[in-house]
């Protein structure tokens, strides 16, 4: 069997690693607390970790995005209490905010496989096994990316790999408001629409709980072990 081979097949179960519930943490700070796993995670002192949390109001624009998808100025955004940061995933822009679980895997693809596409493809799967814990069926869009529940988004990702270590990843709208997004052209999407669990069930789901069935999905995608200790913020 060739080097790449070994390097494409996932041949280890049940790694050690770290989950984290930060839950509601100011964008900029969750971007410092992200930065600071991945360079311990290049270097090896962490094992991977599933860093989930919750945004204040956060538009955010992707490497291929642009100003044209953003609907209102800036400072309409500012008014309202919201910020828009230009970020270093890929994608367009998107809306983070309250009742939306945002989840950033820092991931070391050496120890998995070396294929960004598989890795988005199993973020997707992730997130359609935590919806049909809700008897919500889910599935992927040929040619886009994210969770789609007939023609509307429930789940966007983007996400960045430097060294092959993960960062960004997906935000899961739960309890969104999703007149927030109103305010732009999702992903540059114009045909397509957004959703929520809440939406779609017709009642209320918590983000800890949320969380939780993300973290045990993740785990089993990904085979991972969670360590016990690390359900706690960060």
């Amino acid at each position: 069997m060739s080097v790449e081979a070994v390097v494409n097949k996932r041949v280890i179960r049940n790694r050690r690693a770290r989950r984290i519930w930060a839950g509601r943490v100011d964008y900029d700070r969750g971007q410092e607390i992200q930065k600071r796993l991945v360079e311990e995670r290049q270097i090896g002192v962490v094992p991977d970790t599933l860093l989930l949390l919750e945004h204040p109001v956060t538009y955010t624009i992707g490497r291929s995005g642009g100003e044209n998808n953003l609907l209102v100025s800036e400072k309409e955004i500012e008014a309202m209490g919201g910020t828009v940061r230009r970020v270093d995933r890929g994608g367009d822009i998107t809306f983070h905010g309250p009742g939306q679980l945002v989840g950033y895997p820092i991931v070391d693809l050496n120890e998995h496989y070396r294929d960004v596409h598989r890795y988005l493809r199993d973020l997707e799967e992730v997130l359609i096994r935590v919806l049909l814990r809700y008897r919500i069926r889910a599935d992927r869009v040929a040619g886009l990316s994210g969770v789609w529940v007939g023609q509307d988004k429930v789940a966007a990702m983007g996400v960045h790999v430097s060294r092959w270590v993960t960062s960004h990843g997906f935000a899961l709208n739960v309890s969104t408001d999703l007149a927030h997004f109103g305010r732009i052209i999702p992903c540059g999407i114009q045909d397509r629409g957004v959703t929520s669990m809440e939406r779609l069930l017709g009642q209320t789901v918590t983000l800890p709980e949320v969380a939780e069935a993300t973290a045990a999905e993740f785990a089993e995608v990904f085979g991972l072990n969670w360590e016990p200790d690390m359900w706690v913020p960060v």
